[in-house]
């Protein structure tokens, strides 16, 4: 069994318009841009990276808004809702705030033992709030602080029931810990990790799930540093897991391989970190490029959709 895993690092979803969903989790969410640059591979796509001041792992859900994406379909072998934590006693002022900003899907909900409000994104992306004691220091903004969203609470996976045993073994051996279940909910806990530290497993009976704007592209495990990360990889490929080299992703170093449900995990370093190439205090300002992208700069501005703060 692994112990370098902390619990999430970032969770990476996919949007149709980058000011749609910037507005949404800066303004309605009250969450910080920390980082503005382009997806590596299709750099005339934004990265857009949301979270806590110094964008924490933990805290961080990042976005490829693809212009125009049609949706995705919900289904089995995806990440069915992504949680963030807030106080306790916050899901009030939650429900009441993102009713005025006519946001879809709201309802209130029990999950073992702990409340959570769920709402869609607006790509239909499946959201939760969830009441819980956190310490982490919010990013405060637009939301007070005493209600403001901590950071990741959970992920939750939707699998068939053989993907869903398959993938709870798989968590098991990366250091996740059976902790509780409900109906058809099994839900797995990393010890001593960051606050981010619950993936759940839903067992659905439905097809699969079809990729596209409000789907969930991949979820990342924080490990401390490159030599734990590549424990974790050869731990892994000598388990039978393809897994892909280690890719520079600039704020973090990479590795990415299929589960058994076919969802898309990364394992991904909490260092170097997003303050690399800006200033705390102007993080997510201007426009990052990967270096091998920097030539394409002056093109890159005049295509990208303009972002309005």
């Amino acid at each position: 069994m692994l112990t370098q895993i902390n619990g999430l690092h970032h969770v990476t979803s996919l949007a149709s318009g980058a000011q749609e969903n910037n507005a949404f989790f800066t303004k309605v969410l009250g969450l910080r841009r920390v980082k503005k640059t382009v997806n590596f591979d299709a750099p005339d796509v934004y990265h857009l990276y949301y979270g806590d001041e110094i964008g924490t792992p933990g805290t961080v859900m990042t976005y490829f808004p693809f212009p125009n994406a049609s949706r995705g379909h919900p289904g089995t072998g995806e990440v069915g809702t992504t949680a963030f934590a807030v106080p306790k006693d916050a899901l009030p002022y939650w429900e009441t705030r993102l009713a005025e900003h006519k946001v879809d899907g709201l309802v209130r909900t029990d999950r073992l033992g702990e409340e959570r409000l769920m709402f869609k994104g607006p790509d239909g992306d499946g959201f939760a709030l969830v009441g819980a004691d956190d310490e982490r220091a919010p990013w405060v903004a637009d939301v007070p602080a005493d209600v403001a969203i901590r950071g990741f609470h959970s992920a939750d996976l939707r699998l068939s029931q053989r993907d869903a045993q398959a993938s709870a073994q798989l968590l098991r051996f990366m250091g996740y810990e059976k902790d509780d279940s409900q109906n058809n909910v099994t839900r797995f806990r990393v010890p001593n990790g960051n606050e981010a530290q619950v993936i759940d497993i839903t067992e659905v009976d439905a097809g699969r799930a079809d990729q596209g704007a409000g789907s969930v592209h991949h979820i990342a495990f924080s490990v401390d540093n490159r030599a734990k990360q590549l424990e974790v990889r050869k731990a892994l490929m000598d388990t039978g897991y393809q897994m892909t080299p280690v890719i520079d992703r600039d704020y973090f170093w990479a590795i990415y391989f299929r589960t058994p449900g076919g969802v898309l995990f990364e394992v991904a370093t909490n260092e170097p970190g997003f303050d690399r190439d800006e200033d705390t205090a102007h993080l997510g300002e201007a426009l990052r490029l990967p270096t091998q992208h920097e030539h394409l700069r002056p093109q890159l501005e005049r295509q990208l959709e303009p972002l309005h703060d």
